[in-house]
This record gives C-alpha cells, sequence and structure tokens, in this order.
C-alpha cells in the first residue's frame, strides 16, 4: 500500500512536517539520501569516541523557542536543552568584551553607559518573547492571532529600521553593546546594515534573556532523534540511503513535501513544472557560504577575557564597523583576510560532551559561497587574536571548505546552510511570489524546507507550517494535532 504522504529529505523541517502529518493519522513516509537522518542535527565522534562533535547545528535558541518545539516539548522527551551562563559573547581588542548573560540587568551592568539604552531595546521583547517569537517564525502571510503578536507590530518596525540601517552606527556610546549586536546580526550571513538582519539580530538577541542559546545534552542528534522517535511511534517510516530522483517514484501518495532547496526541487521535479514557476526557482539566490572547523582541544580556550570562557557561543568579527565590513564585503563576493567567525564551546554548558584533557570546539566561517579554502589556519587565527596560546591547545582539526558542505548536505547550495539569501525582496517571496508559499504549481507537491518562510535555523516551523497547509488542502483537515508527549 502506498502511503498517504510522502516527505523527501530528513532535516528538521522535514521531520516536523512528518510529525505533523503521522499524527494527524496519516501513513506518512520518510525518504533521506543519506545513511543518517536529521540534515543539520547530527552528531559523531570525529577525533576520538569520547567526544562528541556537532557536525552542522550546535546552538539551538531557535529549538528553545519556536512553536513547534514548545508543543513537542523536548523535555518532556528527555532531551534536555541546557543553558549557559552567558548565552553569546563578542570578544574586541583591548582586553573587553560584550557579554549577553541570561541575566538582563546584568548584561546591563556590564555595558555601563549603554545599558540602559540595550535595557529600552530587549526589555520589551523579553516581556513579549512568546509572541515575537510567533510572529517572526510565522508563515509571513498572516496577521498574528495573539493580541501579544499585535501589540510588537507598532514597536518592532521603527527598532528594525534603527538597527537596519546607517543610524545603527549612532545608537549606543561604547564598543560593546553594538558589537554584541552585530554580532547576533552577522547569523542573517548577508551584508550589513540591512534590514532583515537587523530583524535576526532583534530575535536573536533577546532570546539570550529570555529562552537562551542553549545546547542539547550529548549533541545535536539528540534533537533529531527525538523527532523520529515520535515520528516512528505514531506509525510513521524512515527510509535512509534512498534518494529520490524523479519526483514521479512517489507521486502515488496524495501529498509530496519536499525538504530541499530549490536547486534540489529542480532536480527532482523541474521537467513538471510550469516554465514561470521553474524559471523563479532557477532564479533563486543563495547566499554567502559556511566553512566548518571542528577542533579537538585540550583544555577550555584561554580567552583574554576569561568570563568568554561561561558563553555557550562567542562571536569573533571585531567591533561594530568590522563585522559590517566583513559581512557586506563576503556577501559580494570577496573574502576577507579576517572572516567572521561564530565558535561554540559546548562544554561550557554540557561537560557530557568530553572526557579529561579532551575537548570539542565548533566553528564556522563566513565566506563566499562556493569559496573552496580550507578555513582551519583563518579561525586558529581569528581564536588566537582573543585567545593567544590558543593553538598550543589544538590536539586535531578538521576543515570543511564551503564548497565542500554541499557534499554533506546538498540543501547548503556553495555552502549556504540558510538555503537561500536573506535579503528583503527574497525574505518575502522564499522561493517564489505565492500566497501560499509552500504550495507549488504540482497538485499535491508542497516544499518545506527552509528555503520556505519562515526562512534558516532549527525550529521546524517551515515544515510545521507546510503540513497544515497539506492537511487542509489535500485532506480536509484543519484543527493540526496535538504534539504534546502526554498524549502519544
Amino acid at each position: 500500500m502506498s502511503a498517504d504522504v510522502v516527505i523527501i529529505g530528513s532535516g528538521p523541517n522535514g521531520l516536523a512536517a512528518g510529525v505533523v502529518m503521522a499524527r494527524s493519522g496519516l501513513s506518512v513516509e520518510i525518504h533521506e539520501a543519506a545513511a543518517e537522518a536529521g540534515g543539520g542535527l547530527r552528531s559523531a565522534p570525529l577525533f576520538d569516541s569520547s567526544v562528541v562533535h556537532d557536525v552542522c547545528s550546535a546552538v539551538h535558541p531557535m529549538a528553545a523557542a519556536s512553536r513547534f518545539f514548545r508543543e513537542f516539548d523536548l523535555a518532556g522527551r528527555g532531551v534536555e536543552l541546557l543553558q549557559p551562563e552567558i548565552g553569546f559573547a563578542h570578544p574586541l581588542d583591548g582586553g573587553r568584551a560584550g557579554l549577553a548573560y541570561r541575566d538582563l540587568d546584568r548584561t546591563c551592568d556590564r555595558l555601563g553607559a549603554d545599558g540602559a539604552r540595550w535595557r529600552d531595546l530587549m526589555l520589551p521583547l523579553v516581556r513579549r518573547s512568546e509572541a515575537m517569537v510567533d510572529l517572526l517564525l510565522s508563515d509571513q502571510r498572516r496577521l498574528p492571532a495573539d493580541p501579544r503578536a499585535l501589540s510588537l507590530l507598532p514597536r518592532l518596525p521603527t527598532r528594525i529600521l534603527r538597527h537596519g540601517t546607517a543610524w545603527s552606527r549612532h545608537l549606543f556610546s561604547g564598543p560593546e553593546a553594538p558589537a554584541l549586536l552585530a554580532g547576533a546580526e552577522a547569523h542573517a550571513v548577508t551584508g550589513l546594515p540591512s534590514l532583515p538582519a537587523a530583524a535576526v539580530g532583534l530575535l536573536l538577541g533577546h532570546l539570550a534573556h529570555s529562552s537562551g542559546w542553549p545546547v542539547a545534552r550529548g549533541g545535536s542528534a539528540r534533537i533529531a532523534d527525538a523527532l523520529i522517535e515520535d515520528f516512528t511511534a505514531h506509525g510513521g517510516r524512515v527510509h535512509t540511503g534512498s534518494p529520490v530522483t524523479d519526483i514521479r517514484q512517489v507521486r502515488s501518495a496524495r501529498a509530496v513535501l519536499l525538504d530541499l532547496a530549490p536547486r534540489g526541487v529542480l532536480d527532482v521535479a523541474g521537467p513538471l513544472l510550469p516554465a514561470g514557476y521553474r524559471g523563479r526557482l532557477e532564479r533563486y539566490r543563495y547566499g554567502p557560504g559556511a566553512a566548518k572547523v571542528d577542533f579537538l582541544v585540550s583544555e577550555p580556550i584561554p580567552w583574554a577575557v576569561p568570563e568568554i570562557g561561561r558563553a555557550g557561543t562567542v562571536h569573533l568579527g571585531g567591533d561594530q564597523m568590522e563585522v559590517f565590513a566583513r559581512e557586506t564585503a563576503v556577501a559580494r563576493g570577496a573574502l576577507p583576510a579576517e572572516p567572521f567567525v561564530l565558535l561554540s564551546e559546548p562544554m561550557a554548558a554540557d561537560p557530557s560532551r568530553g572526557a579529561p584533557g579532551r575537548r570539542p570546539v565548533w566553528a564556522y566561517a563566513h565566506v563566499p559561497n562556493g569559496d573552496p579554502g580550507d578555513p582551519v589556519a583563518a579561525v586558529r587565527s581569528r581564536i588566537e587574536r582573543f585567545a593567544p596560546g590558543f593553538g598550543d591547545t589544538v590536539l586535531a582539526s578538521r576543515g570543511v571548505p564551503a564548497a565542500a558542505m554541499e557534499s554533506y548536505n546538498p540543501n547548503y547550495v556553495g555552502g549556504d546552510i540558510g538555503a537561500g539569501a536573506i535579503g528583503i525582496r527574497q525574505m518575502l517571496a522564499r522561493p517564489a511570489l505565492r500566497w501560499d508559499p509552500y504550495r507549488t504549481p504540482l497538485k499535491g507537491v508542497y516544499l518545506c524546507s527552509a528555503a520556505t518562510p519562515p526562512g534558516p535555523g532549527v525550529h521546524g516551523m517551515a515544515g510545521y507550517h507546510a503540513a497544515r497547509s497539506a492537511l487542509r488542502t489535500e485532506f480536509g483537515i484543519h484543527a493540526p494535532p496535538s504534539l504534546s508527549p502526554r498524549r502519544s
């Protein structure tokens, strides 16, 4: 018997869609080309069997905050999201650093004269954090029903405008606060300043003081394991090492959901798509690449500012203007001598990841799309700038150029781990301008990857929205299922 629903791709969005569909009483199959399910949620002992490295995504503010994962209740399924004392840090030259503590008051105290400005920016967002997350992780087509989210509409655009334009250079008096915010904005991996990046910065920045920037105890794969366990408990089946090269292989299903970047959609369904829609997918723009580095080290990173060692995430980019210049250069295809580096020391929150004298360090460098260079030396140098002596602690390292990231996951075109450039036009028309961005012109075929709203991140919301669209249209199911483990 053929399945009611087939999902191609088992990243967090594909798995989220599978959970929603299976819990709605449908028969669902997921086909994953790789030998292991999970997409960006994979972990492995790269150098030593006692040390767990996250292969792709490592820190999970979105998994702690999104509506899908709030309802799914990771904690209720035994997945611990561990909070570092400092959500993210941003070292500067001269022994200074911006530190985003979970405690907003403590953060403001450390920012000195800029503390009041940081509080004015973040406190209204923290007080309405759940509503803000739901607003920014919506399908971006409908007004939110929650009155708390509606109350943000007059405030949020003004904040985005101020911090997403040249005004942002004049809003703080010291270097720490603007560097902190610029580091969060750099997660958009686009030219800075920009309005979409400002929205990303405000979302991620305020989460440091609300639901946090946690890591999963034991590795990111634990999140994927929980999704797969629930999916299979409700009758779903996952087929790994099972590439689908032509969508006609699975068209017997009433609904097919594609957790694929637009290039992957063209690969499996291109000849069947109408010319206009196919052309829009062909013109879809991909963003800069991420080059990955994993280190095995003998001791904690020797930061010049010791408090940085209590941060789960560290942004290495220099001051605000340096971050802006580096990210803009990369977005234009130029490789800076010193790229912006995003780093995580997972053992700052999760001691189970390593062993005495053997610890993991995870890092991404932002580089032009498709850059073939080995990133190890550049990332090591960036760390050394703010942690002299780091090189003496390195036992082993592994670099994955941006050009090779696509081999690990075909959705990462040219190393673009966000499945598409972040810009105003492409955020509104992601991947093509349609009222329902998840439906394709092919009957019963839907997109559910990060190339659809609300975009990249381990939040499951693209899969959740796509599944709800398919449930309504193909199966006449309008009420979403409960995701709570207490009703499994």
